[in-house]
């Protein structure tokens, strides 16, 4: 069965709202649930820094990183209908955003509803209906009819965070989850659970936490965490896209409820073959059901974390999630537990020797 404060820690942190840039409600999350004793600091680009209170000068330093960001939307101009043209926050398929409801924060803070705009089908020729939308023939309704409406009624500014509006379930009988921000939230959530885990338990090396802002426009906060923290060696957890629905069946390598899986290289980074097949050889040891990925695409946080400094050994555990980059995703709670188990093991056997010889 699954445990009840597991699921109420990814259920908060899927539905808070964080795109790119205001990540607040995110850090917050990870305080209330993070070990009693945990200490903390940020930065100016609001990366959270998490400490152990078993943490001691002179260890080797492993970085457990996820990024606190999800895609979104921010506000670009009020139009005089009083509906709202946005940009995104992230990397969308433009067809995939009309008719979905998402929130917009007002100038009070508070998070207000809305409804990505379309055409109803009486207004639509059989033509249009399949062009390419681009992100500029969308808008947003919040319900104002003038753009006065919008700014002095509703309290809508410029530059306002956008979020889409989904709320987190957990079929039981099927071991599903549904939910929104999957990417990276459930890598957030197995840092946390990952320090529960290992609290009160001495080690051979001093783990930091971090919750990297801005991943998903450009990893902005991982390079700067890393460059704060300057580890030995890190471990980057992603809400990663499952393949198992959209390739060819040989292909498929990123599964859901096959556990999680490790990518060996993507667009902007060839794994250090040595600490990856560690990793694997050690999932296999331990029966921890696990998959391997070559990605010709996509980027993480480890692309800034393994170049930093004089280069530091990283590895990816991804989560897989049905339909990432959208406003919903599916995944396994079974992966995210074995995602826990593997990242626990692996800090438990690393120490100095180990690193030297990655």
């Amino acid at each position: 069965m699954p445990n009840q404060i597991d699921l109420s820690i990814i259920e908060e942190f899927s539905n808070a709202n964080g795109v790119s840039g205001f990540e607040d409600e995110v850090l917050q999350i990870a305080r209330k649930f993070a070990p009693v004793g945990s200490s903390f600091s940020e930065d100016s680009l609001r990366n959270l820094y998490i400490f152990r209170k078993e943490h001691h000068q002179g260890k080797p330093v492993i970085q457990l990183d996820a990024h606190s960001d999800e895609v979104g939307f921010m506000v670009h101009a009020i139009k005089p209908d009083g509906t709202l043209r946005f940009i995104s926050l992230g990397n969308w398929i433009v067809n995939n955003i009309p008719a979905h409801k998402v929130r917009v924060q007002n100038a009070d803070g508070v998070y207000i509803p809305g409804i990505v705009t379309s055409k109803p089908p009486h207004f639509s020729s059989e033509s249009g209906d399949c062009q390419k939308l681009s992100i500029e023939q969308l808008s947003i309704d919040i319900g104002a009819s003038t753009k006065e409406e919008a700014l002095h009624d509703y309290k809508i500014q410029i530059g306002a965070p956008i979020v889409p509006d989904v709320s987190f379930e957990y079929d039981s009988s099927h071991d599903v989850m549904f939910g929104k921000g999957f990417d990276c939230r459930l890598g957030c959530a197995a840092i946390i659970n990952i320090l529960r885990e290992l609290d009160g338990i001495e080690l051979g090396m001093d783990i930091v936490g971090t919750l990297s802002s801005q991943e998903e426009i450009g990893m902005r906060g991982a390079s700067v965490s890393v460059n704060r923290i300057k580890p030995d060696i890190a471990i980057v957890f992603e809400g990663c896209p499952a393949d198992d629905t959209v390739v060819e069946p040989y292909l498929v390598q990123t599964a859901m409820k096959h556990g999680p899986m490790l990518r060996h290289i993507d667009a902007c980074m060839i794994t250090n073959p040595r600490y990856q097949r560690f990793a694997l050889n050690l999932a296999k040891s331990l029966d921890i059901p696990i998959q391997e990925s070559v990605r010709t695409g996509g980027a993480t946080d480890g692309a800034p974390i393994h170049l930093a400094n004089l280069g530091i050994p990283a590895i990816v555990i991804g989560i897989p999630v049905r339909y990432i980059h959208t406003h919903y995703g599916l995944a396994s709670y079974s992966d995210y537990v074995n995602t826990v188990k593997l990242g626990v093991e692996i800090c438990r056997k690393l120490n100095r020797e180990q690193i030297t010889s990655f």
